[in-house]
Order: structure tokens, then sequence, then C-alpha cells
């Protein structure tokens, strides 16, 4: 007779988000794992993500032109769900009039903006952790979305893609164990810019 074992949602994020750290090569914070695995069992209903339909240039507006305790809701929710979608589902947002780019940049903003108001040291040196280093932390939820196969790392041009567009480590090296040499495409990216 086998014998399934269950386990809470809270410790398989855990355990995704460890893996996730050590599969990118990041060593984040404990407090900002412990977010992270945070905002992963919010984001697990879907009504958490979609609610009012604004636009992330439309929320940043409105966080700054609120009251401290709304702008400072405002900001995390527009740094979470940025950091989310350009994670879960950054693949979805190639070729679209709003990319990825858009996304890491207000994410970063709005993460930006909570390290320098929020109150209590540590969650400012965090938020200002998400702030410097939102990429990686991208790396890290796509990393766990391609795990759970909501993408897949077969798209070769998706890849590429996300690699110029984002700079983005994990992508890089999926392109290198895909046989493509990483500087070529650096070189390819420094002539975008």
């Amino acid at each position: 007779m086998s014998q399934i074992l269950l386990e809470s949602p809270r410790a398989f994020f855990v355990n995704q988000v460890e893996e996730a750290v050590k599969r990118v090569k990041f060593e984040p914070s404990q407090l900002s794992r412990h977010y992270l695995v945070d905002l992963l069992e919010h984001y697990m209903l879907a009504s958490n993500l979609m609610s009012k339909r604004e636009t992330l240039a439309e929320m940043y507006l409105r966080a700054q032109n609120s009251p401290p305790p709304l702008r400072l809701d405002l900001l995390k929710k527009l740094g979470d769900s940025s950091l989310y979608i350009s994670g879960f589902f950054g693949d979805s947002l190639n070729r679209k009039m709003v990319d990825i780019d858009y996304y890491v940049d207000m994410g970063g903003v709005a993460y930006h903006s909570l390290a320098s108001s929020a109150q209590d040291e540590k969650m400012s040196r965090m938020f200002g952790e998400f702030a410097a280093r939102f990429p990686e932390f991208v790396d890290v939820l796509t990393f766990i979305s391609q795990e759970a196969m909501i993408q897949t790392n077969g798209d070769l041009l998706k890849l590429y893609d996300r690699y110029i567009a984002t700079g983005s480590r994990l992508a890089g090296e999926q392109l290198v164990e895909k046989g493509l040499p990483i500087a070529d495409l650096k070189k390819s990216k420094a002539n975008k810019m």
C-alpha cells in the first residue's frame, strides 16, 4: 500500500524557494526568503492577483497621491504583483506593448520606495534587497514556475528574449545548457543597448 505524504502549502513553498535559490546561485537574506514564501502563499488564490483592473503606472500614481498607510499598501501590492507576474508569467509578456522590462522596472521602483519609507530597519533592508536585486528574485520565481510546469525552458527563443530583456542569469545558464555560447549572447546584448 503506497503512502501519500501531504505537506502544507507553506512547507512546500519553503522547499521550493530553497531549491530555487540554490539553482540560480542567489543568496537572499533569510527575511527575503520568508517574504517570498509569504508571496507564493498569497498568490495561491487567483483572486489575490486579479483584483482591481488598473495598470502598474496607475497604481504607482495612486500610491504617490495616497496617505502613508494606503501608500505603503499600494506600493507593496505593486512590487509583489510585478515580481509574481514577472517570475511566473514573464514569457507571456514578451512581444506585448507592456513587456517584462516594464514589470521589472515598476517592481524595483515600488520596492525602492518601500525601503525608503519603511519604519522598521529590517523591513527597510529587505525591501532594499528586493529593489536592488529584483531580476534575481524574478529568476527564483521563474525557476519555481518552470519546476511546476507553468513554464517550460524548452523554447530557445523565449529564453533568448528573457535573457536579452532582463539579463537573467537563469536564462543565460539555460541557454548555455542548450549549447549557445554565453559570450555570443553578451555581445548580442551589448549591441542591442
